[in-house]
């Protein structure tokens, strides 16, 4: 259910826009930072966080929708970044569905789906996965100690022809899918299951 006072963001044709699903179940420092550095890379105008409403892969669903919106908002700091519930709003759960239904209302917008390292180990467990790959380029996000498993996945292999080189990570959005890149560099050693096994947050 959509959040009160959230709505779709604004964005015109031409416009490169980073997409970063999840459930931010809590949100952190470790999600700006690889943001930041993805608008860096990328070349990227914006770049959304599609606050979800609950990741069909994990068994226990999240805090309440509200509370991990006004905690993304009160930890995002550059203007770059849009704290959004677009899956809530589009009445959709699956990503190849939401990326459907996007860029069915954002036309001329330059998407690009962005990814952890050890999302992309296992994106081959993603519903519609292949059609994910040729519907959008994919900037992929690594750790030095988990590129290797990244670039040895299923997804990787199949599409290796469609490998960009990190050193022209800028081209990824005018690329046509399948199209990826995998960036690797220092991230934040944070995660949100750290954040709730320390008692800092609480999830339903």
């Amino acid at each position: 259910m959509p959040v009160a006072g959230y709505h779709l963001p604004m964005a015109t044709a031409g416009l490169k826009v980073g997409l970063l699903g999840g459930s931010f179940d809590p949100p952190h420092r470790g999600h700006l930072h690889i943001s930041q550095l993805a608008l860096k890379a990328y070349g990227l105008d914006q770049l959304w966080w599609m606050v979800s409403p609950g990741n069909p892969l994990k068994q226990h669903g999240p805090a309440p929708m509200a509370k991990r919106m006004a905690a993304c908002r009160d930890l995002v700091d550059d203007p770059r970044i849009k704290v959004t519930d677009i899956e809530a709003q589009l009445g959709t759960r699956y990503t190849a569905a939401t990326l459907r239904a996007l860029m069915a209302r954002y036309r001329g917008v330059r998407f690009v789906w962005l990814m952890g390292a050890d999302n992309l180990a296992g994106f081959h467990r993603w519903k519609d996965w292949n059609r994910i790959m040729q519907s959008v380029p994919i900037g992929v996000l690594s750790r030095p100690d988990e590129q290797l498993a990244a670039g040895c996945s299923l997804a990787a292999r199949r599409y290796r022809r469609a490998r960009l080189p990190a050193k022209r990570a800028g081209a990824l959005p005018f690329r046509s899918a399948p199209s990826w890149c995998l960036l690797n560099g220092p991230m934040v050693d944070i995660s949100s299951t750290q954040l709730r096994n320390q008692g800092d947050w609480i999830s339903g």
